[in-house]
């Protein structure tokens, strides 16, 4: 059945991982004849993606099927993803939804859709989270620039505070050859950058439907992924979104110090510069192994860009025990802070800790890490001043400036003349401007 004459338009909230997933859903509908909307426009269909990780998730996901309803309340309003699995109720007692999907069906969306008179009481196909065994290859288009590659999905670990093992089941990849096909048909439409993603990639290696009693050894490795993705040709650099430091071996980064592709940019979650921390939350690494792995990645790459996940006020977090993380962050050789403020999940082990942390504390904790970490990514582009790195720019901020990131992940603003879109040019970086971006003066040559 096509649907020519008929619109959709998506929403996602979340990770990479979502986003490349969307993208791979909206094909399913543009292949069969709808016509791709804004989720600003009208339209038949409106798709909202969801995220567990999303602090007041249920809100959040209320405004948006608002949103949508105000634009056409007629429309076919459908939501997926991890929230869709974890509270499918919550989800279809909104007004105006009429399916709601969660792990194993959200990728058949396009048998759910009707246009029917819409109904009271949306319909629910969540499962039981153990039938998530099953691997479905997804890749972002759309932006020329820089694709999301899925590689793996799910997660084995148990953290404390964590609900994506119960949104997205045990962890399990692609196979390595899906993903070099992949690769290559994202490249055969122009795009120069690729960002794998997934979970926990650094557990790549798990093929579908992995049994409990089977996953002591793996055929494969995430470093064998990414030494099959070196050869790729066409794309000019694959980025690693996110790594686990216990899974971030030496012959990792060993490899991308060398690599004829891989940009020298890690982003390594730690979650708290506390041991004592670190042991609540059931992380599997101490800070001891955090310093060792950016020492190692500084030692190879001075140049690298670390980004660090963090989480404040995590419960029987006391003020020495933030502190021990300032402090800890503040003398570490890092770029850059994603902070997050601990909220309680449903059904997580964190929920039924003591001693927890007063709401306007973890707020004050939150800024004082977002302070710290512009400082620490101002020191790192000044710290790359005069040097010369290979940029992708991408599109155009604002009159005559043309903005892009090098391969160390460094925002840069130059002039537009001359310019070609989605190509590479290697340029000096000169100054940075007042609003942090890294500034480029010489006329541009083209490098690729």
């Amino acid at each position: 059945m096509t649907y020519s004459g008929k619109s959709v338009a998506f929403h996602t909230l979340g990770c990479k991982l979502n986003f490349s997933e969307t993208s791979t859903i909206a094909r399913a509908f543009y292949d069969n004849g709808f016509q791709k909307k804004s989720f600003d426009e009208v339209a038949d269909v409106y798709v909202i993606n969801t995220c567990s990780v999303t602090e007041n998730a249920d809100k959040e996901c209320k405004q948006i099927v608002n949103k949508a309803m105000a634009l056409n309340n007629q429309a076919f309003i459908a939501v997926i993803g991890c929230y869709a699995q974890l509270k499918p109720n919550e989800i279809s007692n909104i007004p105006g939804v009429d399916v709601v999907l969660g792990a194993t069906e959200k990728f058949k969306l396009l048998n759910y859709v009707h246009f029917a008179e819409k109904s009271k009481h949306a319909i629910v196909h969540n499962c039981e989270i153990e039938d998530a065994d099953f691997f479905v290859s997804s890749y972002s288009l759309g932006d020329r620039t820089r694709s999301f590659l899925k590689v793996q999905d799910g997660c084995d670990y148990s953290c404390t505070f964590c609900t994506i093992p119960l949104a997205r089941g045990k962890s399990r990849s692609d196979s390595i050859e899906n993903v070099i096909a992949n690769a290559e048909k994202i490249a055969s439409q122009g795009v120069k950058e690729i960002v794998l993603t997934g979970v926990n990639i650094g557990d790549f290696g798990y093929s579908e439907a992995p049994q409990q009693n089977k996953r002591k050894s793996k055929p494969v490795n995430f470093l064998d992924l990414i030494k099959r993705l070196d050869d790729v040709n066409l794309i000019e650099r694959f980025r690693i979104s996110s790594i686990e430091p216990n899974l971030l071996s030496d012959d990792i980064i060993d490899f991308v110090a060398n690599s004829k592709k891989f940009a020298p940019h890690f982003h390594i979650p730690l979650q708290s510069g506390s041991n004592k921390i670190l042991k609540q939350m059931k992380r599997r690494y101490l800070r001891e192994l955090y310093v060792e792995r950016i020492s190692k990645i500084k030692e190879l790459m001075p140049h690298a860009c670390i980004g660090v996940d963090v989480i404040v006020g995590f419960p029987g977090e006391t003020e020495s025990d933030f502190l021990e993380t300032y402090k800890f962050l503040n003398e570490l050789n890092i770029s850059y802070l994603h902070v997050f403020t601990y909220s309680e999940r449903a059904n997580t082990p964190a929920l039924q800790m003591t001693n927890v942390v007063a709401i306007t504390e973890r707020k004050r904790r939150n800024k004082m890490l977002r302070v710290l970490s512009a400082k620490k990514l101002r020191f790192f582009y000044e710290s790359q001043l005069g040097q010369t790195r290979k940029v992708l720019f991408e599109k155009a901020e604002k009159s005559g400036i043309i903005t892009g990131f090098s391969d160390n992940y460094i925002k840069v603003n130059a002039p537009m003349s001359e310019y070609i879109s989605n190509t590479i040019y290697e340029l000096k970086f000169n100054k940075i401007d007042a609003e942090g971006n890294v500034l480029v003066n010489e006329s541009i040559t083209v490098l690729k």
